[in-house]
C-alpha cells in the first residue's frame, strides 16, 4: 500500500500530538440492577472529581435502566475521560451472544450536566479502546473461562483493574 491513500498529513498531525493519558479505576457499585465498574481517564490538566463521578455513574444508570430489553447481562463498564477537547461518558455492558452494548455521551469539558448521546457511529478513541480492550480480556478471563464459582468469577472481575498511562 502506498502512503498516496491515506491521509498523510492527518495521519502525522495526530502522531505529533498523540500522548500517554492517566487510567484509574473509580471502583465498583451498582446502578439500574446492574454490577458497574467505573474509571476515570484523564487528559493532561484534566481531573476527574468525586462529583464528576457521581454524575457519570447518573447518566449510566439513566441508560442502564433499560438495558436488560437489549440483552444485558447486567455486568457493566463505565468509563468517565476528562478529554482535552471535552468530556465523554462510555456506558459498556455485556449482553446476550457474547456481545456488548455501548452507548457513548460527549459535551463540553467541565459541566457534566450538558452531556448527550454521541452521533450515531462514534465509537471509542485510542485511550478509551485501551481500557476497553483491557475490561474485554478480564471478562473473558475471570467471567467466562474461570473455573470458580459464579460470585468467586465476578469478585475476580471487579478486582482486575487497570490503572497507570496508556498510550
Amino acid at each position: 500500500m502506498t502512503t498516496e491513500r491515506v491521509g498523510q498529513e492527518a495521519l502525522l498531525a495526530l502522531a505529533e500530538g498523540h500522548h500517554a493519558r492517566t487510567v484509574r479505576p473509580l471502583g465498583s457499585s451498582e446502578a439500574a440492577g446492574h454490577a458497574v465498574k467505573a474509571y476515570a481517564i484523564e487528559a493532561p490538566g484534566r481531573t476527574v472529581t468525586e462529583q464528576d463521578a457521581r454524575a457519570a455513574l447518573r447518566i449510566a444508570a439513566d441508560h442502564l435502566a433499560s438495558a436488560r430489553l437489549r440483552g444485558s447481562l447486567g455486568l457493566s463498564v463505565l468509563l468517565l475521560h476528562a478529554g482535552g477537547d471535552g468530556d465523554y461518558v462510555l456506558v459498556h455492558t455485556w449482553i446476550e451472544g457474547y456481545m456488548s452494548d455501548l452507548a457513548v455521551f460527549t459535551g463540553p469539558a467541565g459541566d457534566l450536566g450538558q452531556l448527550r448521546p454521541g452521533r450515531s457511529g462514534l465509537a471509542p478513541c485510542v485511550w478509551e479502546a485501551a481500557v476497553l480492550a483491557h475490561e474485554r480480556d478480564a471478562f473473558t478471563r475471570h467471567v467466562l473461562d474461570g473455573t470458580s464459582s459464579l460470585e468467586e468469577r465476578l469478585a475476580a472481575w471487579h478486582a482486575d483493574v487497570l490503572e497507570g498511562e496508556v498510550r
